[in-house]
């Protein structure tokens, strides 16, 4: 049996016939998805889908719900991984990191979040899962080498790079560092010649299978929903 190692199982797109889909997955020799986190908001019915389905689950904030108080928000982080940390379900701090894309939209565009918001949310995240010696599921758009430095303030720090899709030699820094290469649809892509480059280069060991469902739709099945 197989484990989707990145799905948000909780997403609204799967309200209407989540059961169905656990029943489809288990047929298709997948047992279980481990659901990241996203938003305070969303913690509890995230919760609440992983305990029904068994799944592993991860508690984090994502940097496009960068909070207005941050501190608030990685105080109230802390206070969940703490009552959470003896439950075998609880995995992992995540999903979250850096998203340089989102910091260069306009000002006026309500989806930005400011380069240096991102960070103040992504570093006492980190901390947080060194201190409860959990692994992170990290989100890392056209940032690499600025995460790649973050990181190396937090020796300790392990998990995932979420949805990788670079080059070799960046793959192989994050493997140093600690932290495994998720892969998802995108390899199915013939123009994603890097990120092929790369797998066949990777040890075995380095990767985890994902789907980021219900986004990043492999190219041979768009435009429909995603799933494990």
């Amino acid at each position: 049996m197989l484990t989707d190692s990145h799905a948000h199982l909780d997403a609204a797109e799967f309200d209407t016939d989540r059961q169905q889909l656990f029943c489809d997955m288990q047929q298709s020799g997948i047992d279980r998805a481990l659901i990241p986190g996203v938003s305070p908001a969303d913690w509890a019915k995230q919760q609440r889908i992983a305990a029904a389905f068994h799944c592993p689950y991860a508690l984090g904030i994502h940097p496009w719900y960068c909070p207005a108080d941050i501190p608030a928000a990685v105080c109230q982080l802390a206070e969940q991984l703490q009552q959470h940390l003896a439950e075998p379900l609880l995995v992992a701090v995540g999903e979250c990191g850096l998203d340089k894309p989102r910091a260069n939209f306009p000002e006026d565009d309500a989806r930005r979040v400011g380069w240096e918001q991102q960070v103040a949310l992504l570093e006492p995240q980190l901390a947080l899962a060194v201190q409860y010696q959990l692994p992170v599921i990290l989100h890392a758009v056209r940032c690499h080498a600025e995460l790649q430095a973050i990181l190396q303030k937090y020796p300790g720090c392990y998990g995932v790079i979420h949805g990788f899709s670079g080059s070799y030699e960046v793959a192989m820094r994050y493997w140093q560092l600690g932290f495994r290469l998720g892969i998802g649809g995108l390899l199915l892509d013939a123009s994603a010649k890097k990120l092929r480059g790369a797998v066949k280069r990777l040890p075995l060991a380095a990767l985890l299978v994902e789907t980021d469902a219900p986004s990043m739709t492999p190219v041979t099945l768009r435009p429909a929903r995603n799933t494990p």
